[in-house]
C-alpha cells in the first residue's frame, strides 16, 4: 500500500473514534457542555457524542491531525484533573495511569500489531505507554477496542504513531461500526468455555498480546452481557485476511446444523499460495447453512433488504430455499469464494445474533 503519509502524518485529515464510559463522557462534556466546547474551539478539531442514555458512547474526533492530536491532550490531561481529583478522596496512594479506549477497524489491527507483535512492541518501547488490542470484536461491529494507558504525554505520542500507522494502512472491505447499546437488564447465556482455536495464534496476526486463555462463551459489556463473537471474528479475519482456519464444528457452532467447507487443501493451498499482486481468485465453492423459520425473517429484512445488503457486502451468492411442510428450519446455499462464504456467514451470523440476544438491528 502506498505511504499517503507527508511529514509524518501531518495535516492529513483522519477521523479517530473513542469509546467511553458515561462518567467520563460527562467530565468531558462539563457544566453545560463548557469543557467540550472549549476542546473543540481550543483544539480545531470537531468532536461528536454520539446519543443516548447507554453505558457506553463514541466519542468522534475529525480533523487534521495536529488537531486531533491537541484534541486528545486535552481529554488525556482532563483524566488526569479527574484523577487526581478523585485520589484527595481517597486512601490510594499510587496513582492509576490515565487510560484511553480507541475503537479502530479489524482489518487495520494487524498493521498495528506487526509481525510477530514487533509494531505494538515498538510502540510500547518508544513512548512509554501501554497498548492493548482486544482479541475480539465489539459487539455486533466489525471493529476492536484498543486500550492506551500510561501519563497524558506517553499517551499522545502513542496515538500520534498509531495515526501514522492507520494512515498508511487504511481499512479493508466494508467496517460495519460498533453502536453501544442502551443498558438493559442482563442475559445471561447457558453454555460453559469456547475452546481458544490453537491454530488462530499462528495463522496471520492473532498472536496480538500473549496468548489469551479460553474464552467464556458470552462477555459482560456495561450491563449485558453478549454471545463470546469468537466464531465471528474468526470467520470476518478469514475474509479479511483470505487466510483459511480449520473447520470451526469444534467451537460451539452458533447454529445447529452449521458445517464448513472449507477444509479443503486444494482450496488452502490455492488461498495460502496467492500472492496479493495477482488476480488469481480462488475456485467458487458452496456452504449450506440451516436457520431455524422463526429467524429467517431477520436476514431476509423487509422486502428483502437485509439479505440484498448481506449479497452486497459479501458478493457471495445467497439463495434461501422455500419452507417445506413441517419442517421447522429452512436451508440457506452460499456460494463463492471461500472468503466470500465466511463474509455472507459472519454477517448472517451477526444478525442472528441480534435477534435472538434481542440487543437490536445492526
Amino acid at each position: 500500500m502506498e505511504s499517503k503519509v507527508s511529514e509524518g502524518g501531518l495535516n492529513v485529515t483522519l477521523t479517530i473514534r473513542l469509546l467511553m464510559h458515561g462518567k467520563e463522557v460527562g467530565s468531558i462534556i462539563g457544566k453545560k457542555g463548557e469543557t467540550v466546547k472549549k476542546m473543540r474551539e481550543e483544539s480545531g478539531a470537531r468532536i461528536n457524542i454520539s446519543e443516548g442514555n447507554c453505558p457506553e458512547r463514541i466519542v468522534t474526533i475529525t480533523g487534521p491531525t495536529d488537531a486531533i492530536f491537541k484534541a486528545f491532550a486535552m481529554i488525556a490531561y482532563k483524566f488526569e484533573e479527574d484523577i487526581i481529583n478523585s485520589m484527595s478522596n481517597s486512601p490510594a496512594t499510587s496513582k492509576p495511569p490515565v487510560t484511553l479506549r480507541l475503537v479502530v477497524p479489524a482489518s487495520q489491527c494487524g498493521s498495528l500489531i506487526g509481525k510477530g507483535g514487533s509494531k505494538i512492541k515498538e510502540i510500547r518501547e518508544s513512548t512509554g505507554a501501554q497498548v492493548q488490542v482486544a482479541g475480539d470484536m465489539l459487539p455486533n461491529s466489525t471493529e476492536r477496542a484498543v486500550t492506551i494507558s500510561g501519563t497524558p504525554d506517553a499517551i499522545i505520542q502513542c496515538v500520534k504513531q498509531i495515526c501514522v500507522v492507520m494512515l498508511e494502512s487504511p481499512p479493508k472491505g466494508a467496517t460495519i461500526p460498533y453502536r453501544p447499546k442502551p443498558a438493559s437488564t442482563p442475559v445471561i447465556f447457558a453454555g460453559g468455555q469456547v475452546r481458544a482455536d490453537p491454530l488462530a495464534a499462528s495463522t496471520a496476526n492473532l498472536s496480538l498480546l500473549l496468548q489469551p486463555p479460553p474464552l467464556p462463551a458470552y462477555t459482560i459489556q456495561g450491563q449485558y452481557a453478549i454471545p463470546h463473537p469468537d466464531q465471528l471474528t474468526k470467520l470476518h479475519q478469514l475474509a479479511m485476511q483470505q487466510t483459511p482456519f480449520p473447520p470451526l464444528g469444534q467451537t460451539n457452532p452458533a447454529f445447529p446444523g452449521e458445517k464448513l467447507s472449507l477444509h479443503s487443501s486444494e482450496e488452502a493451498q490455492n488461498l495460502m499460495g496467492q500472492p496479493s499482486g495477482l488476480d488469481a481468485s480462488p475456485p467458487a465453492s458452496t456452504h449450506e447453512l440451516t436457520i431455524p423459520n422463526d429467524l429467517i425473517g431477520c436476514i431476509i429484512g423487509r422486502q428483502g433488504t437485509k439479505i440484498n445488503e448481506i449479497r452486497q457486502m459479501s458478493g457471495a451468492q445467497i439463495k434461501i430455499a422455500n419452507a417445506t411442510e413441517g419442517s421447522s428450519e429452512r436451508q440457506i446455499t452460499i456460494t463463492g469464494t471461500p472468503a466470500n462464504i465466511s463474509l455472507a456467514q459472519y454477517l448472517i451470523n451477526a444478525r442472528l445474533t441480534s435477534e435472538v440476544t434481542g440487543m437490536g438491528a445492526l
